[in-house]
């Protein structure tokens, strides 16, 4: 996206240069209509799908993970429509901020929003994650000491976190600056007057490799967890395919944060700590572009990797694999059946309950 500040009229009469800059205005007008689309779209399915499982759903930590995960959802369509709708302002006045915005507010608000709906995703990732490592890990703490009410603090807390970086360069007089493309706003990072220049994007940036840290090292628990009590629990074990179920959920979303964010935080780290390149503000816009397909595949997460679907691929790789497979055969009934018995019975489902030697006092309090 190059920095055009030509009019319709104007790319009507000039020549080929002109001709090839509208061209390419319109592309991006184009590509920025579709991805707010298709994220607006991809967003409300997966809303509805977590809402509608969120009613029907009777265990105590699988609501938990369905609360996060639809706040999720939300926070990234609220992004999608607030952004997108940001970027086509300015394509309508043709990038002339001037003109729009003298006073420098809608740049304010562009910025706000852009760090706000960043942050967001990469905090509440790392809250989920948390919450299922110990739901899993500690069951018998999360049962008592983890109400509802803690989960939704929590969650406010992820959103006033957010909000309080989101809007710190305007409590500070370091307002968000026009970037070099002229269609969006970020912090001023291009030859800094002084620390506070330098600090904010460092902050912003720390802050959300610390959440991504933080979501790699928790999955890793929880999915090490997993492994072993599938491991002691060679007989039977049930209420563990919800675990699974959300764990792919949960690694998918680490996944997909990891490579749409990344670069982009690591990105800003060397922008904001080096002298002026014209070649690194170009890639900055790139790794932007990047990040905003987090909230494109982030819903699909949730609409692909459900158990439903999940039992499907594994049918499907049982098929393929013939009268072999008969530890997977076995996965699937156990799945089947603790999917059945849980939506029998409100009781939250151990992590691991076997009908061998192994066995948890209090187990019925488990999440």
């Amino acid at each position: 996206m190059s920095a055009n500040g030509s009019s319709e009229t104007g790319c009507r009469s000039e020549v080929r240069p002109s001709n090839n800059s509208c061209s390419q205005k319109e592309l991006s007008v184009t590509a920025s209509v579709i991805s707010m689309t298709v994220g607006i779209f991809s967003n409300s399915l997966a809303l509805f799908i977590l809402i509608k499982s969120y009613n029907r759903i009777r265990i105590k930590s699988k609501a938990s993970f369905l609360l996060f995960a639809s706040s999720l959802v939300i926070t990234d369509l609220l992004g999608h429509l607030i952004n997108g709708s940001l970027v086509l302002l300015v394509y309508s006045f043709h990038k002339k901020w001037e003109t729009f915005d003298p006073h420098r507010i809608v740049c304010s608000i562009f910025g706000a929003c852009m760090v706000f709906f960043g942050l967001s995703p990469l905090f509440l990732g790392s809250a989920m994650a948390v919450e299922r490592c110990i739901g899993i890990t500690r069951p018998i703490f999360h049962s008592t000491a983890l109400a509802s009410h803690h989960m939704k603090r929590l969650l406010g807390l992820v959103w006033l976190l957010a909000s309080l970086v989101a809007v710190l360069p305007v409590l500070l007089w370091r307002p968000y600056k026009v970037q070099s493309s002229r269609s969006w706003c970020f912090f001023h990072m291009e030859e800094p007057k002084d620390w506070l220049d330098v600090l904010l994007p460092l902050l912003f940036s720390m802050l959300g490799l610390l959440a991504l840290v933080l979501s790699i090292v928790c999955n890793a628990l929880t999915s090490c967890a997993l492994l072993q009590a599938r491991l002691r629990c060679k007989h039977h074990c049930r209420g563990t395919s919800y675990h699974i179920e959300m764990i792919c959920q949960l690694l998918a979303i680490m996944l997909v944060s990891c490579v749409c964010w990344g670069p982009l935080l690591i990105h800003v780290i060397m922008v904001s700590t080096r002298a002026k390149d014209e070649r690194a503000s170009s890639s900055l816009l790139m790794m932007v572009r990047m990040a905003t397909w987090n909230q494109i595949l982030d819903p699909w997460v949730y609409i692909l990797l459900r158990k439903a679907v999940l039992r499907k691929i594994f049918m499907l790789f049982h098929s393929c694999w013939g009268p072999k497979s008969h530890n997977l055969h076995r996965w699937q009934r156990s799945m089947l059946h603790s999917s059945m018995e849980t939506s029998n019975s409100g009781a939250g489902p151990t992590d691991c309950r076997c009908h061998s030697r192994l066995s948890l006092p209090n187990t019925s309090n488990m999440c």
